[in-house]
């Protein structure tokens, strides 16, 4: 007999099993029970999207050591038709793993993903201090590698998770150099009406400076600087065709449909040679975005009705 259950939804992310990706992943309520995807970089995660092959993707987009996740914010910027619909929080924990019987003294060669690596360069110079880095795709791929030999590493940089997966040795615990590192995620996927505003959210977009010259910077922040729109996050990306020429990667407080929100996106379509709308969605941390009340939705629905009237002739109220 035909099944009236709904397909199963695929949702790709950074694998294999084990990694801060995936923890983010399983915050998600509707993805559990669904097909998760491990792939081997942010870029193929987006593809999937892009391509039809998963539903979502959850990528890392900002850490809170590091700043934006460059690779991530130029997918974004490359793959058209993609958006954000919601974000997650990670507290961000390292430990240093070996295959069994290994000793920390005999270290020498360390895996790691270079995020993961430069948060814990403190604590491996003071342990480690002859130590060398060997890039690797992933944390959990780092200690996946040096238990099928195919690293050339003594030991990996790895979540704590990692023992729930994998038979490793745990060398030292807590090696990141600050205790309450966090990282930002975001599910992605392909066209979508925005979430509904809950009046704790956050719009992204990607914005191109129409030409190298003074006071261009100021103009595009004043669109949401006179709107009174508060930015969480700016950050600058070389476009890659000329030297000078740069994108900028923005968030900023508030939903497509706040009538603020809507005003400054009408006006950066109309300053940029190319806009990126990456979604409104519900802020992780669920902090109410407040604004000075000059700049509430009835302010500008009133201006705007004033100017109506205006054009059509009406008497003065």
């Amino acid at each position: 007999m035909p099944s009236d259950a709904a397909p199963r939804r695929t949702y790709s992310y950074l694998g294999p099993a084990g990694t801060f990706t995936e923890a983010a992943l399983g915050q998600v309520p509707e993805a559990r029970g669904q097909i998760w995807r491990p792939v081997h970089n942010v870029g193929e995660a987006l593809a999937d999207v892009a391509d039809g092959r998963s539903d979502a993707a959850m990528i890392a987009i900002e850490n809170s050591i590091d700043g934006g996740v460059s690779t991530a914010q130029d997918a974004l910027a490359r793959i058209p038709n993609l958006r954000i619909v919601g974000e997650y929080l990670v507290p961000v924990e390292f430990v240093l793993v070996g295959a069994p019987a290994t000793r920390l003294e005999d270290v020498q060669l360390v895996s790691a993903h270079p995020v993961a690596y430069a948060q814990c360069l403190g604590w491996l110079t003071a342990h480690l201090p002859t130590h060398q880095h060997v890039p690797a795709a992933s944390n959990v791929a780092s200690a996946v590698g040096i238990l099928d030999g195919s690293s050339p590493a003594d030991a990996a940089i790895a979540p704590p998770g990692i023992t729930a997966h994998h038979d490793v040795e745990v060398l030292a615990e807590g090696i990141g150099d600050t205790s309450d590192a966090v990282t930002r995620f975001v599910l992605v996927t392909g066209p979508a009406t925005p979430p509904a505003p809950t009046g704790a959210d956050k719009t992204s977009v990607i914005v191109e400076l129409p030409e190298d010259r003074a006071g261009t910077l100021l103009e595009m922040l004043e669109q949401f600087s006179t709107r009174g729109i508060n930015l969480s996050l700016i950050q600058s990306r070389p476009i890659g065709d000329a030297l000078g020429r740069y994108r900028f990667v923005i968030d900023a407080d508030g939903h497509i449909l706040d009538e603020r929100m809507a005003d400054a996106l009408m006006g950066l379509r109309r300053f940029s040679p190319n806009v990126v709308f990456l979604g409104s969605y519900p802020r992780a941390d669920r902090a109410v975005v407040h604004y000075p009340e000059r700049y509430s939705d009835e302010i500008f629905v009133e201006a705007r009705d004033w100017l109506r009237g205006l054009v059509a002739g009406a008497p003065d109220a």
